[in-house]
């Protein structure tokens, strides 16, 4: 083999070799991720088996029965302005809105803003929250979170979702509540009636307050959030109980896809009815205006004659 014929081997070697390794790459930049495509989404199945279009259109149904069920649906605690709903709020844990009315007026009474609250005496204020249970943490929860208006928010609420959850005490849920109701901003307030009832109508499967949040909020235009809140917690209240729901009074017991876990009797399930205010519907004991028929009373409950 001459000079020349030898570099010409050493040429198409090196060649070959060097397609092999180009081709080994291309094969490996096929089978690896691209880093850059977008992720794709599924759709989530609805739980109980309808599809996500079915289950859309029977919640619209339903908050537009319960709109009309309780067309006078609020926020069941007295305020005048949004530092007193935001404390009513906290101090709501673990006890009826009603007992909170029966308690604030003489908080407010005393320690009427931020700046007042904020150096309160603690021994003082826990003997006003005693009838609220857990006094002593809701104490320390409504003076922290005063202080905390004072120093970081000029002793005004703040009206933004990120600013209210850095307050002591107060969590999405309380947040919602008082930007829905005090601002007018939309908000879906996730207690345990709405966790409760919207499971048990398989809008969602979720256990967890967020998630549950997001999923039913998927469900219903932003518009809608805070009303859709207040007529599900009234509901749960008064009618879907937790233990023995009043299946059989129910309005929208045909949307139900647990109907028949309660009483299904039409007049059993009537006596099963709760109203925690002398049978009136709400707890405030300060209506507005809005919410009495016109002789100044209170709006006559579901089914009253």
């Amino acid at each position: 083999m001459n000079a020349t014929t030898a570099k010409a081997a050493e040429k198409a070697v090196k060649k070959a070799a060097s397609a092999k390794t180009a081709g080994v790459k291309t094969a490996a930049a096929k089978v690896s991720p691209a880093k850059t495509s977008p992720v794709r989404k599924t759709a989530v199945t609805p739980p109980g088996g309808e599809s996500p279009t079915a289950l859309v259109r029977r919640a619209r149904r339903i908050n537009r029965e319960l709109a009309e069920v309780y067309p006078y649906a609020h926020p069941e605690l007295d305020f005048e302005n949004p530092f007193q709903l935001l404390v009513a709020t906290v101090l709501s844990a673990q006890t009826t809105d009603l007992r909170v009315n029966q308690t604030t007026p003489a908080l407010f009474a005393g320690y009427p803003t931020p700046e007042d609250l904020a150096a309160a005496n603690p021994e003082v204020i826990e003997e006003i929250l005693r009838p609220c249970g857990f006094f002593r943490a809701k104490t320390r929860s409504v003076i922290g979170l005063s202080e905390a208006l004072v120093e970081n928010f000029g002793g005004e609420v703040p009206g933004r979702l990120e600013d209210l959850v850095t307050l002591p005490g107060v969590g999405r849920k309380t947040a919602f509540v008082v930007l829905g109701n005090a601002f007018g901003r939309p908000g879906i307030t996730v207690d345990t009636h709405f966790q409760r009832l919207v499971r048990r109508w398989q809008w969602t499967a979720e256990t967890d307050p967020d998630k549950i949040e997001a999923a039913v909020g998927a469900l219903f235009p932003k518009s809608d959030w805070t009303d859709l809140s207040h007529h599900v917690i009234w509901h749960g209240r008064r009618i879907c109980h937790a233990r023995k729901p009043a299946c059989g009074a129910c309005p929208i017991a045909p949307l139900c896809p647990a109907y028949g876990e309660g009483e299904t009797d039409p007049e059993k399930a009537k006596k099963l009815l709760k109203y925690e205010k002398g049978g009136f519907p709400g707890q405030r004991l300060k209506p507005p205006q809005s919410y009495l028929d016109a002789g100044g009373r209170p709006a006559p409950p579901l089914g009253a004659a």
